[in-house]
């Protein structure tokens, strides 16, 4: 047990010296050499652990999506919190629009955003699309339930959602000017609601009201 204890620790502390080298110079800009130097190891001792600096990469990806999808698997399940609410929260725990996050997600978004980390981006963005709709879904059905939603397809419509705000409030995609960015935002709550047959303004209600809570904490 002590043996794989120490294995495990020194997987996490190569994770953990290859995330700072790859926020401070890029994945592209990092050579397993910096890696081995950061930790104090043997390139044989990496090589034990992780067959290449992508396979590192892969590693912190994983990591990062534990942390992303958990913050908002938590979130999704708090059914004290009303569908409609609980929906937004899920959506601002996974930063997907950089204007609404913190914690972790937020730490993590801000890290793969840079322009030397375009792989890691694009890695992690495919791990939002593949595992957020399924987190979204049984919130849609609970709604559908409770008649504040009118769809035959609930996953359809999250995925659609997602790739959506994944595309548009992405700014390494698509450069938006303050006012073009709340025009979008006001597109996307409005047919949004449509997509799910909720009652108009009942997203943008639920916004706003949130919007004001993160102001008033700030």
């Amino acid at each position: 047990m002590r043996v794989v204890k120490e294995a495990e620790e020194r997987r996490n502390e190569i994770l953990d010296a290859a995330d700072e080298l790859f926020g401070q110079k890029g994945f592209d800009g990092t050579s397993t050499n910096d890696i081995l130097v950061k930790v104090g190891i043997a390139r044989g001792t990496l090589y034990h652990h992780f067959k290449s600096k992508e396979d590192i990469m892969d590693a912190l990806i994983e990591r990062y999506s534990i942390n992303l999808l958990g913050a908002a698997q938590e979130v999704a399940l708090d059914k004290s919190v009303p569908v409609i609410e609980r929906i937004l929260r899920v959506v601002m725990a996974l930063n997907i629009s950089s204007e609404n996050g913190s914690g972790s997600g937020k730490e993590i978004m801000e890290h793969i955003h840079r322009p030397q980390n375009a792989l890691m981006h694009q890695k992690i963005q495919k791990v939002i699309i593949s595992g957020v709709p399924p987190i979204l879904t049984p919130i849609i059905r609970e709604g559908i339930e409770q008649g504040k939603f009118n769809t035959p397809y609930p996953y359809e419509c999250m995925e659609m959602v997602i790739v959506y705000a994944n595309a548009i409030f992405d700014d390494d995609r698509v450069d938006l000017t303050n006012e073009e960015r709340t025009s979008r935002m006001l597109s996307f709550i409005f047919n949004v609601e449509r997509l799910l047959g909720a009652e108009s303004g009942s997203l943008m209600n639920v916004m706003q009201i949130l919007g004001k809570g993160r102001d008033g904490n700030e």
